[in-house]
């Protein structure tokens, strides 16, 4: 037992400045479905489509394909979905027992469109979808489709002939004749059993034995033109996928890996397969739709000619013939690939959101600063906290408990020594407005005393071994069992272990955080489930891996909800996510480290969950192992109050790291970092409102804002948030200056601070101190910002409003702002809502309604109005009413800068109204 305490402490604390073991990992050439696809596919061995089978159908068309060695046919499916997106199945026309096809994600019963098939050559089959403009031509033999749009083939599929497909088979054992042998679609003789993990996969000392033998997919995609593609997320890398060529493919597979390293490939938390493709006038999306292990390889052939794409200001070269080839590779399941067509960026975020759904409006509180550690100590360190807080004038609107505040690491416990009365903790923190954080993972302890445990053992509800019995491995508590959260009777009941009657202890503050949920299994192969443990349906893990936390965190959401019978908003974190999970909640990156390097790959990082649908994420603020120095701290703050989730946290054998800890300057410095960030909340609260109902992601990668210029495809130490602010954190130490680029050779950017001016497309160096990142204020934007900060975002809610307005070249302006009780669910049910839009024109200053849907009383003013870019000097301010009264305004005009500062003004923020500049 003293062994596995130890065991389970080293895995939680490690070693501050070790790497991770990548021995515990698996790299590409451990990966048996993996070498058997390059063995196998360097044979070229070619599928037809036998396009006489066509069965076309109103929104489908139906064929055959057959690989020629293995006489066993496949059976295709091509369908058109609303919204340019086209689908295509590829399944064992009768397999040996069903393979699994991933439920859940999908947001709902796709409305499909009539696809009308086409004169093509012979040995083809060509289907259009909607007006025409995009079709799909298949070939016969051998089998291939293009993707073509507008006379263009912009993407090809099975092109480079690596379709792969092992049907499921008998255990040789149990085979009656030879014939059968003979008949499998793979060389199965005893040299090749090892090497290839045909019936079993040997990993350090542990045996994954394959019931139905090898089941992997594969399919290549060429998209031609294309150099430039995002996502897959997560990994530690850059936000423009590299090739992979000389090097270790990307991997999808959900894995607890303490302290990840930085340029890699291996899987981490959580998987979204899911990736995009930009150049210059196209925007494309695949998403692949498949939770078992998978591998992508990216191979980019650059052309060396080079054209003028395009004439005038936004001119560029771009080259010709480029063309990148993705190779996907899945251990188990079907082929299931969604091809997203754009044309545009937002074009494709909305075509991915209709698939899996678009981020979840969060409750306003979720968007200010939360206060973490592992571990609070009890009660006392909490109040102490919480009042150092106060003391110091930091806003903070969430504590959070790790998993030291239960009983023994049993969730939905108490420790009674620590936290004798959680509600009169929870009291104290209602009083500020504030709310608090729990930790809940899906793992549970052996203990029949234990009731969770027990009545979950009762009832069935942990994943089983493949011998029938519970499975069991190592985690906090020791031996412990885990939740099939796969089954949706486990969910429900799950959900209901959040009721406040339930949960002793718990209250309408208390919200969820989901970790060790890829799911972690310290003694497990890869710190993680066997892949044959067997899950509802009799489905094994290996093929439903990816999918668990996803589950978890859906049960946690809806136990949540239900908690306040539909009427509150939920929050809860995951560690582990699957596409889809931004219905649920929150994704953070993980267990990184207080080093440079990890401050700095959070960005990409961000980026990449942002394009793939994740609007709502964030790194640990300082870094979760380690103990950052001053500087590296108060830059990480500046970062982290610019990106969406914004966390401090840290593990339990570093140092205390509160913000007022390390001096009166620096402390001063992280003070106005925090503020910064809740002056911005309506701004931020706005940004989600349009990721929530339009898809658009808050943090946005240059490229997504200037889709026509190439100097953007490749910067990702700067980002947009939403289309005003750029935002350049500063990632290197003692740094002096930094180079900032501003795109747009039409556009002017405003610095947020001294309010000076650039035009875009350049670079410029910008002198920095540790008081502050550059953030630039895009020209043509209004941004709305609060002009009084409170302890929490409670404490907000009737303070007043004020407006950024930055002009473009062109003397105008526009922006949007939202408003709800920030709570609950009446902006969705009964429309209590404010959508409100600004415009600036001719010198005039409007507000008016941009949703006539939406009512929501509110008393708020816009009481301070800043203008800049204004050229000269104006003669008087009128504020307009909607009943046609006018009041003129006080104004202060800086010539140096050219701004124009309005003050103690009183303009109700739901009203229609126009200050006049003249």
């Amino acid at each position: 037992m003293k062994d596995l305490i130890t065991s389970v402490i080293n895995h939680g604390q490690g070693v501050e400045d070790e790497a991770v073991d990548k021995n515990v990992f698996k790299d590409c050439s451990k990966i048996a479905f993996y070498r058997r696809q390059k063995q196998l596919l360097s044979k070229k061995s070619t599928y037809r489509a036998l396009l006489d089978s066509v069965t076309p159908g109103e929104d489908s068309a139906r064929f055959q394909i057959i690989n020629e060695p293995a006489k066993v046919p496949l059976l295709a499916e091509v369908c058109g979905i609303e919204g340019n997106i086209f689908r295509l199945k590829i399944n064992e026309e009768i397999p040996l027992k069903p393979r699994y096809e991933v439920p859940d994600v999908l947001t709902s019963k796709l409305t499909t469109v009539r696809l009308t098939s086409c004169p093509g050559d012979t040995g083809s089959l060509v289907l259009a979808s909607g007006k025409g403009d995009l079709k799909c031509h298949i070939t016969a033999n051998p089998f291939k489709v293009d993707l073509v749009s507008e006379e263009e083939v912009v993407m090809s599929i099975n092109s480079l002939g690596q379709l792969y497909f092992e049907q499921l088979q008998i255990p040789p054992k149990q085979r009656a004749t030879k014939k059968n042998e003979e008949d499998a679609s793979i060389d199965t003789t005893q040299e090749n059993q090892e090497e290839l993990g045909l019936w079993e996969e040997k990993f350090e000392n542990f045996v994954d034995v394959k019931v139905n033998g090898p089941a992997s997919i594969g399919l290549d995609f060429s998209l031609h033109g294309f150099e430039h593609l995002y996502g897959i997320p997560q990994h530690a890398e850059s936000h423009q996928l590299k090739n992979t060529s000389d090097s270790d493919a990307y991997r999808l597979y959900n894995l607890d890996v303490y302290g990840y390293k930085i340029h890699d490939k291996m899987g981490i938390y959580g998987s979204v397969p899911y990736l995009l493709a930009h150049k210059l006038g196209r925007t494309l999306g695949i998403f692949w739709l498949n939770a078992s292990e998978t591998l992508v390889e990216i191979k980019t052939e650059p052309a060396v000619k080079y054209t003028l794409t395009q004439t005038g200001p936004v001119a560029a070269k771009q080259k010709v013939g480029s063309r990148t080839d993705v190779h996907w590779m899945s251990e188990s399941g079907i082929i299931d690939v969604f091809l997203l067509t754009g044309p545009t960026p937002s074009d494709v975020f909305k075509q991915y959101s209709y698939l899996t759904g678009t981020q979840a409006m969060p409750p306003l509180f979720s968007l200010g600063y939360h206060q973490c550690r592992w571990n609070y100590e009890d009660e006392q360190d909490v109040k102490a906290v919480d009042a150092g807080f106060d003391e110091h004038d930091i806003p903070y609107d969430v504590m959070w408990l790790d998993i030291e505040h239960t009983e023994g690491k049993r969730y939905f416990t108490w420790d009674k020594k620590r936290f004798p009365n959680p509600k009169r903790m929870q009291d104290l923190l209602r009083s500020k407005k504030r709310k608090l954080v729990v930790i809940s993972d899906p793992h549970v302890k052996v203990d029949p005393n234990y009731s969770v445990y027990a009545k979950a053992k009762e009832q069935g509800f942990f994943v089983r071994n493949h011998e029938g019995g519970d499975f069991e491995g190592v985690c906090w508590p020791g031996l412990s069992s885990y939740l099939d959260f796969t089954n949706p009777k486990v969910r429900k009941w799950y959900s209901s272990l959040f009721a406040f009657s339930v949960y002793q202890g718990s209250t309408d503050i208390l919200h969820i955080w989901n970790d060790m949920n890829e799911p972690s299994v310290f003694k497990g192969p890869e710190q993680t489930m066997q892949k044959n443990a067997i899950h509802h349906g009799n489905w094994e893990h290996r093929e439903l891996h990816n999918i668990y936390g996803f589950y978890q965190q859906m049960a946690t959401t809806e136990g949540l909800i239900q908690r306040s019978k539909g009427k509150e908003r939920p929050f809860v974190l995951t560690r582990s996510f699957f596409a889809g999970s931004q219905k649920y909640g929150a994704v953070w990156t993980g267990d990184n480290t207080a080093e440079w390097s990890h401050l700095k790959i959070s960005i990409p990082m961000l980026l990449t969950l942002s394009v793939t649908g994740i609007s709502f994420c964030g790194a640990d603020v300082g870094g979760f192992i380690g103990d950052p120095e001053a500087e590296l701290l108060v830059r990480w703050y500046q970062a982290g109050a610019y990106q969406p989730f914004f966390r401090g946290h840290a593990t339990m054998n570093t140092k205390r790291r509160e913000p007022w800890l390390f001096g009166e300057e620096h402390t001063r410095l992280i003070r106005e970092a925090i503020r910064e960030r809740y002056t911005l909340l309506p701004y931020w609260y706005s940004l989600f409102y349009s990721a929530h109902v339009a898809s658009q992601p808050v943090m946005r990668p240059l490229w997504v804002e200037f889709p026509n210029e190439l100097e953007t495809f490749s910067v990702e130490d700067e980002y947009m948030l939403g289309g005003a602010l750029l935002v350049h954190p500063v990632t290197e130490p003692k740094a002096t200056v930094v180079d900032v680029f501003l795109p747009g050779s039409s556009e002017i950017w405003y610095d947020s601070k001294t309010f000076a001016h650039w035009k875009g497309a350049c670079t410029v160096k910008i002198p920095v101190t540790l008081d502050a990142i550059p953030v630039f204020q895009r020209g043509g934007s209004v941004v709305p910002i609060k002009t009084t900060i409170g302890r929490s975002t409670g404490f907000m809610t009737n303070s007043p409003y004020g407006l950024r307005v930055a002009l473009s070249t062109k003397g105008s302006a526009m922006g949007e702002f939202y408003l709800d009780d920030g709570h609950s669910f009446q902006y969705l049910h009964q429309k209590q809502f404010l959508h409100r839009k600004f415009s600036f024109s001719s010198g005039v200053l409007t507000n008016s309604c941009a949703d006539e849907r939406g009512h929501y009383p509110s008393k708020c003013v816009v009481e301070q109005i800043l203008v800049l870019g204004l050229k000269k000097q104006p003669s008087s301010v009128t504020a307009h009413s909607a009943d046609g009264s006018a009041q003129p305004v006080a104004f202060t005009y800086h010539a140096t800068t050219s701004t124009l500062k309005l003050e103690t003004l009183s303009l109700n923020i739901g009203a229609d109204w126009k200050v006049r500049v003249q």
